[in-house]
Parts: C-alpha cells; structure tokens; sequence
C-alpha cells in the first residue's frame, strides 16, 4: 500500500483518513473528504465497493458502532457518514458528513457537513450545507462550480442561508458582544474570501437598574453586509437601520468584529446607559459566499 502522504504518479488524489464504518476519504492536497473512483482507491491498496460507488479500507463490522457513542444516531440514505462520539442525531439523504463530537442534529438533503464540537443544530435542506456555528440553521446553496451560460468561466465558492439566536445582558455602557444562545463565549465564526449579508431584529428589554425603568424597550432592525478578504481583513458596511417601536430609548447596536483567540468571528455588539439593566435579544440571518478565488 502506499504511503498516505503522498500522491502516486499519474493520480491527483491521496487517501486522508477512513472512517469508522470502513470508507476511505481522499484529498488532493487543498480539498477534504473527496471520493475516489475505482482506478484511484484499489492504486493505493484499498477495494472499491461498486454497490456503494465508494472505497473500502475494511468491511463494516457492526459490533465496531460500540466504541463510538451513537447508538442514537438514526439516518436514511446512502454514503451517508457518521464519525464518533455523535449523539442525538438524524441524518436522511446522500452523501452526508457528521465530523463527530455533535448532539442534538438534523441533516437533510446532499453533500452536507456538521462540523466537529457544533450541537442543537439544524441543516434544512438543499445541497453542500455547513454547520459551523453553534445551535445554527442551515440552507445549503448548491454545488461547488458554477460557471457562466457559455461554460468560459467557472468558479468554485460555498454558499449557504443561515439563523442564529444571539442574547446578552448588560448593566451599564461598556459595549458588549452578544453570544450564540446567550452562552458567553460563541460568536459567529467567519472565513476569510467571504461576503457576509446579515439581517438582524433585535430586542432591547430594561429590567432594572437605578437608572432603568423596567418595561421599556425598543426593537429595530439592521441590514448590511461584511467583506472578509483573503487575509482576513474586514470591512463593514450598513445599509440600512430603522426603528421599528420603542418606550424610551434605543440604545446602540452594530455587527463588529469579535475576534477572540485568534479565531475570527464577527458578533452584534450592543451599548446602554449606565446603571441600566438590559436584558438584549437578536434574531440573525445571514446569507454567506465563501469563494476558493482570492478577494482583496
């Protein structure tokens, strides 16, 4: 067998890794989990499985599910890939990655992937979906290449229509960034060589406070979109932000860069009065291209 390291000659794929249940995965040195066809997967020692269209380092033995937590894990489809420690789980469709380490998630459609540690999660429907955020809701945008009507050019990009559920509380005017389901340290994770349009509705409840008055409110409503260029540079721009009803003041909110640990992420970021109790709640929505082409 060859090493799996390295590309043999006359081949653009290499094997990765397998998965539990036997399946072997290719990469061609940039791309991850790609398939291999019969030539490829039997050149590096392995067999292909020509029921299945997929390669086989060994044949699936049941009694192995019994070291990988999934034992409530359910999926209709076929090629679908479940890897350990995954809990709570439907998977219905073809081709479907679930990385492990995931509770409480649904998938539907193709080509989709739930990323490693994301849970209470949700892929819609639609094809080539990612779950990279905690407690997101997925649209998949389609296929990887997408070329003009002539065929003259094409480009290679991931698209996707996300909802996410930010809140936060603050109690007096240091600017705050909202959490993903209000768990103090999740944000809204980016990549870079994207376009971000975000639609954001957002709550803003006084509770307390000596300078609060318990009751108020405002609710409004802010759209825009952020470029994240190939070295992860980003560039906002707001387009639009109204009132929609409020009882006393509306405080100040904007999407802002909330890069932490050196992990990019951008976060709705939130300022009051001092000395007033504010219990803060945004609805997030956002339609995301990651391109594989550069951008500056």
């Amino acid at each position: 067998m060859a090493k799996a390291n390295q590309i043999l000659n006359g081949y653009t794929l290499r094997p990765e890794n397998i998965a539990p249940s036997g399946q072997v995965f290719f990469t061609d040195g940039t791309n991850s989990d790609l398939l291999a066809n019969k030539q490829t997967c039997e050149a590096y020692g392995f067999k292909y499985d020509e029921a299945l269209g997929v390669c086989m380092a060994f044949n699936f033995n049941t009694d192995l599910i019994k070291s990988f937590d999934t034992q409530s894990v359910k999926q209709t489809g076929t090629r679908n890939t479940i890897r350990e420690k995954v809990q709570n789980t439907i998977v219905t469709g073809t081709q479907n990655l679930v990385r492990g380490y995931n509770n409480n998630v649904s998938v539907l459609g193709s080509e989709h992937t739930v990323e490693r540690d994301f849970n209470n999660s949700n892929i819609l429907g639609g094809s080539r979906g990612t779950v990279s955020r905690q407690s997101e809701i997925v649209l998949g945008g389609g296929k990887k290449a997408i070329s003009d009507s002539t065929n003259a050019v094409t480009f290679n990009s991931r698209r996707k229509t996300s909802t996410l559920e930010l809140s936060c509380v603050t109690i007096d005017n240091t600017a705050t960034n909202m959490t993903i389901q209000g768990d103090g340290e999740s944000f809204i994770n980016v990549e870079n060589n994207s376009i971000i349009g975000y639609d954001i509705y957002i709550t803003r409840l006084e509770l307390g406070g000596t300078s609060g008055t318990a009751g108020n409110y405002s609710y409004r409503n802010i759209r825009g979109a952020v470029k994240i260029n190939q070295v992860g540079v980003m560039s906002f721009i707001v387009g639009f932000s109204r009132n929609i009803a409020k009882v006393g003041v509306n405080g100040t909110c904007i999407m802002a860069d909330s890069t932490t640990g050196g992990v990019p992420s951008i976060s709705v970021n939130v300022q009051d009065r001092n000395n007033v109790h504010n219990l803060w709640s945004a609805n997030v929505v956002l339609h995301e291209v990651i391109s594989e082409t550069n951008i500056v």
